[in-house]
């Protein structure tokens, strides 16, 4: 998000680190143009991978588990879950797209562990599941586990 919007907005400066899960809510006064950017078509699409995310799921995967993506689409969806879907497929191949959930409320999803950045995740459900996060400035301070994509301990105990 920081280059697309950089690029699209030179004039703005970005020059604090995210201390919140949305960027419009650290950036107020930028909200439209934050919306401009990820409603934009091929936004979804072009997003680059986190460093070592695929080859961990990968890792996971081949090491047993039942693997999933499970991702939320934002509520302007026109091109979100169709791009979310084409990025699966571009950087994991078409069987992944059927390890692909798109769903508003990840409390419905049944399984082990669920790793996200979003601080909270909240639903209409309690979860099944155990709540880690991949490390981000805005969720460091909370006492869940962390996952670091590129560090393979940091991740390795999923494979036990």
């Amino acid at each position: 998000m920081v280059d697309c919007f950089c690029k699209q907005f030179p004039h703005l400066p970005l020059n604090k680190e995210r201390t919140k899960f949305y960027w419009a809510d650290d950036y107020p006064e930028y909200a439209n143009y934050f919306s401009q950017i990820y409603t934009t078509k091929g936004f979804f699409e072009h997003l680059e991978p986190m460093n070592g995310a695929i080859d961990a799921i990968k890792a996971l995967l081949a090491f047993g588990h039942d693997v999933r993506i499970c991702t939320s689409p934002i509520s302007d969806y026109r091109h979100c879950v169709n791009e979310k879907f084409i990025w699966v497929e571009k950087h994991l191949g078409f069987d992944w797209t059927k390890r692909l959930i798109l769903t508003k409320d990840k409390s419905w999803v049944r399984g082990d562990i669920l790793i996200d950045d979003k601080p909270i995740i909240t639903g209409s459900l309690t979860p099944t599941w155990t709540h880690w996060h991949y490390l981000h400035s805005y969720n460091a301070h909370l006492p869940n586990k962390k996952v670091v994509w590129t560090d393979k301990e940091s991740w390795a105990e999923l494979l036990k």
